[in-house]
């Protein structure tokens, strides 16, 4: 199982990106994707999630309204559009998967099971 995160870089506040992460290995892709981010000296924390049954996506009080999680299931991709970006936002941003049984979103970083390497987002003020 591999996931292979990508699209970070250096925004201006203000500025926009979307990182990308592509799903593969999988002999079946998880129902629930979801994306974390972890600053230099803290925790990995929760930033988004959805579950491909029912659609609902779920996030972090801190990027309400300022970012959107889709997923392609044709091209098993999951995407996070970053708009409005503050210096806040950071981080290096993982994508992972929770085990493909699971349907229920999760906050927590342990109650996924897949993870992809990681892409830097770095916001300047």
């Amino acid at each position: 199982v591999q996931l292979q995160a990508c699209g970070g870089g250096l925004v201006q506040v203000g500025g926009s990106l979307r990182l990308s992460c592509a799903l593969s290995g999988l002999t079946s892709s998880p129902a629930v994707v979801g994306w974390f981010r972890q600053a230099p000296g803290k925790e990995r924390e929760f930033v988004s999630a959805m579950s491909s049954i029912g659609g609902r996506a779920s996030y972090a009080d801190s990027v309400e309204g300022r970012f959107s999680i889709s997923r392609d299931n044709a091209k098993n991709t999951m995407y996070l559009q970053m708009n409005d970006l503050k210096p806040e936002d950071t981080a290096v941003y993982y994508c992972g998967g929770r085990p493909p049984t699971v349907t229920v979103v999760a906050k927590s970083a342990r109650g996924y099971k897949f993870w992809g390497q990681g892409t830097k987002v770095t916001v300047s003020s």
